[in-house]
């Protein structure tokens, strides 16, 4: 064959491999873009648990990127990047994905660090008979959680049971992943036993997730069940699954009860909570790290129309909904709110400009505000709540009455770090370390 005719069967591959570092190139330019903007807003701080790319182990296969259900990895410069940061919920499928173990899961940064309790293996902290499993231990992955969930019970269960009668077996403190799992070991071991969650639904940290996104993406196993299945499966047909065990075993939680504090008496511990005291030989802390939600502290916060989260924005349709906050949270609530018919929303934020915020929420925001579907009222605060208004204190003295049916407050959460230091637990400092 000459030359000439060996050209078309040349041109094939030159095409094929120019067309892939076009496809390629445009995705780098695009994921560096996503990376500046979030250095601009200063969201490139990750939460929580998230993934470190060691670049010399990683060879640019995007392996991971696609696997990230949340786009929170982008390719940059021929190597895998966290570009989304304050997307990334640490559910781990990028280190599944990469094919050269490039990738490991770690707490917080250099600058950034968070505090995690000194643990045994079988998960005990350094008072004898408190153990802590899940998030707040330091593993945000569902299905780990839920391991150490059911691995804790059993080693509280070779620890010994209640020696009187007014005493439980364990106290289980948080209905997330891993006080679920732990739950349905106690059933399993005959433990005596009771979950108290903060919320009024199970679920934990999976119950703040927005709608249909991707919760878990790989199987556990659990006492009573066995192994469940699951590969790749949303917010709502997991928790859909953990509301299916809780009738199946009965197992007894009592929704709407906050821990407040811990004391070690005698064999065991006293749990204060917001609804009285409770005995128990041995304590599991599931709890995760978001926190209880701050409040306001103003009168009439404790009205049943004030909540501190928005999870269905139907539910508001034709209200007049105020939504207080400055972060990422409240600019999504109050977008979200404004698609729904009738409803009038006001944003209400103490500061006279967002900062930390995502680009788009804030040019979101400002074009339903000059559309006029949203009111924004920036420098002012909640003065007072009523059964149907709301008063705003504005940093100029001025204060506007507004007509309301709900409030939502989306101004973060308090840690439950303090507490536990103040109860003796110990904790490390991790600073983008495993």
């Amino acid at each position: 064959m000459n030359a000439l005719a060996a050209w078309p069967y040349l041109l094939l591959p030159v095409l094929a491999v120019g067309g892939h570092l076009w496809w390629r190139a445009r995705h780098e330019r695009r994921h560096a873009a996503a990376l500046a903007e979030a250095v601009a807003a200063g969201l490139n701080e990750p939460p929580s648990l998230h993934p470190v790319v060691d670049p010399s182990r990683c060879i640019g296969s995007g392996s991971c990127v696609k696997a990230c259900p949340e786009q929170a990895l982008g390719m940059v410069e021929g190597k895998a990047t966290l570009v989304n940061a304050s997307a990334c919920i640490g559910h781990g499928a990028c280190h599944s994905a990469c094919p050269f173990d490039a990738i490991s899961l770690v707490f917080g940064t250099e600058r950034r660090g968070i505090d995690i309790p000194l643990l045994t293996p079988q998960f005990e902290t350094n008072m004898p008979g408190l153990y802590i499993a899940g998030e707040l231990g330091g593993m945000g992955l569902i299905r780990k959680a839920a391991e150490q969930g059911r691995q804790a019970m059993e080693a509280i269960a070779q620890r010994g049971r209640a020696r009187r009668g007014d005493q439980l077996d364990v106290l289980i403190v948080g209905a997330g992943p891993a006080g679920l799992s732990a739950a349905l070991a106690a059933v399993d071991k005959g433990l005596r036993y009771e979950v108290i969650e903060q919320e009024a639904s199970l679920g934990g940290s999976i119950f703040h997730y927005p709608r249909q996104k991707v919760a878990m993406t790989a199987p556990v196993v659990l006492a009573k069940v066995g192994q469940v299945k699951f590969t790749e499966v949303s917010k709502e047909r997991l928790l859909e699954f953990w509301h299916g065990v809780v009738r199946q075993f009965e197992l007894s939680i009592r929704f709407g009860e906050r821990m407040l504090g811990i004391e070690a008496r005698g064999d065991g511990f006293v749990v204060t909570t917001s609804r009285g005291t409770l005995s128990a030989r041995s304590v599991l802390l599931a709890i995760g790290r978001r926190g209880t939600p701050r409040t306001l502290d103003v009168p009439g916060e404790e009205l049943p129309k004030v909540a501190y989260r928005l999870v269905d924005p139907a539910q508001y349709e034709g209200q007049a909904v105020l939504v207080v906050g400055g972060g990422d949270s409240a600019l999504e609530a109050a977008i979200a709110l404004a698609g729904e018919a009738g409803t009038r929303v006001t944003l209400s934020y103490r500061g006279v400009a967002f900062s930390r915020v995502k680009a788009k929420n804030r040019e979101r925001l400002q074009r339903l505000a000059d559309e006029g579907r949203i009111d924004l009222r920036l420098g002012s605060e909640v003065e007072s709540i009523a059964p149907s208004q709301v008063v705003l204190s504005a940093t100029d003295g001025t204060k506007a009455r507004l007509a309301n049916d709900e409030v939502i407050v989306c101004a973060g959460g308090l840690l439950p770090t303090p507490l536990l230091k103040d109860i003796g637990i110990r904790f490390e400092t991790k600073h983008g370390t495993a």
